[in-house]
């Protein structure tokens, strides 16, 4: 049920279990404003076995230039945070957030420090570098919907 609503959600596309096993999801997420929305970002979405106790880990596949995601795809994002998690939380609202936050860097959900300073004190530098990033690394924007 989660995955199906998650599915008619906008945001993300090709949303799909990986190798049929329904606590790992893949699929690619959409941003909304440049320079990420040149591309399309895949990501990973793992439930554990204590689902929905426990938060969901969600980690980017795609490397992107963004101070809320390290080299390794984890992603600043209080909301799968124990102290934060509630059980209520749907995977909808996990992925909503995390476009959030692609398409609005928050200097408050930082992993890349460096990253998060060269956008408040150089931000054409930093535009213009996630930009050739995008353009090198991310996949390319699906035409249509999923049926």
């Amino acid at each position: 049920q989660e995955m199906e609503d998650a599915r008619r959600w906008g945001g993300a596309r090709d949303l799909r279990p990986i190798g049929g096993d329904v606590r790992r999801w893949e699929g690619l997420v959409l941003p909304n404003n440049p320079p990420y929305n040149a591309g399309a970002f895949r990501f990973e979405l793992t439930f554990s076995p204590q689902h929905p106790l426990l938060p969901p880990t969600l980690t980017l596949r795609t490397s992107i230039y963004h101070p809320g995601v390290d080299p390794e795809g984890r992603v600043c994002q209080p909301l799968t945070a124990p102290q934060h998690w509630l059980p209520t939380t749907r995977a909808t609202q996990v992925l909503q957030d995390l476009l959030l936050l692609l398409d609005s860097p928050d200097p408050q959900r930082v992993l890349r420090p460096e990253l998060a300073r060269e956008l408040q004190e150089q931000p054409e530098v930093f535009w213009h570098r996630a930009e050739e990033h995008t353009r090198r690394h991310a996949e390319p924007r699906p035409d249509t919907p999923n049926p």
